[in-house]
């Protein structure tokens, strides 16, 4: 692997470890609100118990996503300082925004409402939590913004002294199309990322015979999972269409679909290496990629070879081809994982109506099943980002350009091993937390005062 390889693999892995905890801060902090105002409006204690233990799930998770986070924003600089010379004056706003956000407005909320049990007055000490979830929400979009300038750059002009990339209207970069349509599908993942959480903790209390809270706490975050899976799919639908007007190349690239084709069909399975020939072994479902691509079963598909054509007569000589099997096996991978784990808890749901209890098979596995949303998130992330290549920002700037200059081999071997070493301690670390935090018992035993008498328990 040369410079270039090496540094997008090191990027790549410190992005993919920190959005691990962004759906879940998204999740449990939009989960723990709700909770606590159940509990005021009901008064039912069990949902007051259940909003600490959210919380503290929370806190958690959000401590290592700080962390995580601050080393992402400064690979621009380490790894990408002629991207961040060039675009730094459209990213600067987000990056400020979005880190004022995490660390004023979310951190110092997320202490009040901490340490303001019994201290402020019940309904401003919801607001504090409140104010966390909205954070997060906002702080998700204003971050999406910045990579949607990536997939379609818009609200920029080249200065004609310096020919950096300006920002002209901060606004017209929020509103950018591919936000508006990936906001929602991302609010939607991380729904199915916390809600899985939620319900492996509590499938895995009950095993162990843990009081009966911890039955609403694996519901919820099955009704989670479920709710997330549907909107999932359907902000995704809407995802695809915009993906395809501004990066026909990508959606191509997803179906490995070389020629333009009127009334495009979709492989549910293929056996055989995209594009290498006709796969040997395929399962199609006729007509589905353009109903996907453009809304209509009759729709034209545009194909990589044409689209090959296209670019090259626009941008120049060159390859403007991502790397097919990474696109075509991510797509569906996405699709896939995503739709079991929504699967797995509708039948978690269906299994335990009323006093019925789940098969011990199922039971045995189900605390595993936060694995399928982070995967489904993961390879999301992949396709999204690995079949926009070779361009940077889409039309405008290609990944060779952006790279640090006067980078080698060593330096970037040597910061990537260190990441890789850090993140496995950290993982190991917040696995323990969480694992130590959910053995705890939901409403602890009061303290005895001290000096009271003692009353002898009867003997049978």
């Amino acid at each position: 692997m040369d410079v270039l390889d090496l540094t997008r693999l090191q990027f790549a892995v410190v992005t993919i470890y920190h959005y691990f905890f962004v759906p879940l801060s998204i999740s449990l902090a939009g989960t723990a609100a709700g909770l606590q105002i159940a509990w005021l409006r009901t008064g039912r204690d069990a949902y007051r118990d259940l909003t600490k233990f959210v919380g503290k799930l929370l806190i958690v998770t959000f401590a290592v996503g700080v962390v995580t986070g601050l080393v992402q924003e400064f690979q621009f600089g380490m790894g990408w300082s002629a991207f961040a010379r060039f675009y730094g004056d459209v990213f600067g706003p987000t990056l400020a925004i979005e880190g004022m956000l995490a660390f004023f407005l979310e951190a110092t909320f997320l202490a009040l409402w901490y340490f303001g049990w019994d201290r402020l007055p019940r309904t401003l000490h919801a607001a504090t939590i409140v104010v966390v979830a909205l954070g997060t929400v906002m702080s998700a979009f204003i971050i999406l913004a910045a990579n949607s300038f990536m997939q379609n750059p818009v609200a920029y002009s080249l200065d004609p002294v310096t020919g950096r990339a300006r920002l002209d209207d901060f606004g017209a970069l929020l509103l950018n199309k591919v936000n508006l349509a990936a906001f929602p599908h991302t609010l939607a993942g991380a729904a199915m990322a916390g809600g899985s959480l939620l319900l492996a903790v509590g499938v895995w209390r009950l095993r162990d015979g843990a009081e009966a809270s911890f039955r609403t706490l694996a519901r919820l975050g099955a009704w989670l999972t479920v709710a997330g899976g549907a909107l999932t799919a359907l902000t995704g639908d809407h995802l695809g269409k915009v993906i395809t007007e501004v990066q026909p190349m990508k959606m191509a690239a997803a179906e490995a679909l070389y020629r333009t084709t009127t009334g495009a069909p979709f492989s549910v399975f293929a056996l055989g290496r995209p594009g290498a020939g006709e796969p040997f072994l395929s399962i199609e479902i006729p007509r589905l990629l353009s109903i996907l691509a453009k809304g209509g079963p009759g729709a034209t598909v545009q194909g990589i070879d044409d689209l090959q054509a296209q670019y090259t007569a626009q941008f120049g000589p060159g390859s403007y081809v991502p790397m097919i099997p990474v696109a075509f096996w991510s797509f569906r991978l996405m699709i896939g994982i995503g739709m079991l784990a929504a699967a797995v808890a509708a039948y978690y749901l269906w299994s335990t109506r009323g006093a019925r209890r789940t098969h011990p098979l199922l039971r045995r596995f189900l605390p595993l099943i936060p694995v399928l949303p982070a995967a489904a998130n993961t390879f999301g992330w992949i396709f999204t980002e690995t079949a926009r290549q070779p361009w940077l920002a889409f039309g405008i700037s290609r990944v060779a350009d952006g790279i640090s200059p006067g980078l080698t081999r060593g330096e970037v071997l040597g910061s990537l091993i260190g990441f890789a070493v850090v993140y496995g301690v950290l993982a190991v670390v917040w696995l323990r937390l969480v694992r130590h935090l959910s053995r705890l018992p939901l409403a602890p035993e009061p303290t005895p005062t001290p000096g009271a008498e003692r009353v002898p328990a009867p003997v049978y």
